[in-house]
């Protein structure tokens, strides 16, 4: 059954500010609007009621008899949404997490662990994936995480894993190739690049020159501006890909991916969990989850590859 007659609503709320401090000028400066939005309010309340809430007397401001009863009980309800309302944001910090982090490190890294975490903690994860870092700061997240060379400000940084990248594509398109292929040779059929957009990432023309090979051009080229997508063309024979250690561990056990070469850059950049320097009290459920994040972070293992 419809809940009848209701005022409306936010001229509840400028009511109750004005009738507890029985000042317009001290509600508008305590909900952020003007003097003149607050009279507005409790006019629009007073013709909605058919009855007078305040009474003026020289420089006072008094609550008629109608609105001390109607203050008595508007307070009382809106106290109890408060309550309800305060349990419920309680709740959510005590059961919620919301991770904010790039595509590639959601599709890659991420997801596949997090099915164990739920079964264990009971804790709702929320997942928002952006490949565009700068975003962070308009993001309500509780933990970050990103591959960065600069960490953006206003964050604490733990390093989950460091920067190692190295060529990778599957076994039947290194199976064209004879065993003693040259560098020329298997990097100058097809290699399959990360969009220019995706800025922080190493291209190719980067790799090359800081593990000192010969810069090779491509007989073809395909951009993609996805990682996610960029290592599934590779894992379907299309080229030859950038890999980022800790990302391709799963495709390189199972044989899906493959190493041609075994050189490997490593940089000083980093894949991080980035947290929010100024948020206050940390919620159980945010502690519990980057203690889990923590314990999966990879040993030091040796990286699997072919002569």
């Amino acid at each position: 059954m419809k809940i009848k007659p209701l005022p409306p609503m936010n001229s509840l709320i400028v009511f109750e500010a004005a009738a507890r401090h029985l000042s317009f000028t001290r509600a508008a400066n305590e909900l952020n609007v003007t003097q003149g939005a607050i009279s507005r309010q409790i006019r629009q309340l007073e013709e909605y009621l058919g009855k007078e809430l305040f009474v003026r007397a020289n420089r006072n401001m008094y609550l008629t008899p109608t609105g001390l009863q109607y203050y008595q009980t508007v307070y009382s309800a809106l106290l109890e949404v408060a309550k309800a309302t305060g349990e419920i944001k309680k709740w959510q910090g005590e059961h919620q997490v919301t991770v904010a982090t790039s595509n590639a490190m959601a599709a890659l890294w991420l997801l596949p662990k997090v099915t164990a975490f739920q079964q264990q903690e009971g804790i709702d994860l929320r997942i928002l994936a952006t490949d565009n870092i700068f975003d962070l700061h308009k993001m309500d997240c509780d933990i970050a995480l990103f591959y960065c060379r600069v960490p953006p400000v206003g964050m604490n940084v733990t390093t989950l894993f460091p920067e190692e990248v190295f060529p990778v594509c599957s076994p039947s398109y290194l199976a064209q190739f004879a065993e003693n292929v040259t560098a020329e040779e298997l990097f100058g059929r097809t290699l399959l690049y990360l969009d220019d957009s995706q800025k922080d990432w190493i291209t190719w023309s980067e790799w090359f020159e800081l593990v000192n090979y010969p810069e090779v051009k491509p007989k073809n080229r395909v951009n993609i501006n996805n990682y996610p997508m960029l290592l599934q063309a590779a894992m379907n024979g299309q080229g030859v890909a950038l890999a980022w250690g800790s990302l391709v561990d799963e495709y390189l056990d199972n044989g899906t991916l493959v190493r041609p070469v075994e050189t490997v850059l490593r940089t000083q950049a980093n894949f991080c969990m980035l947290e929010p320097s100024d948020r206050g009290v940390i919620p159980s459920s945010v502690k519990q989850f980057r203690t889990w994040l923590l314990d999966q972070l990879p040993g030091q293992v040796g990286q699997k590859g072919l002569g």
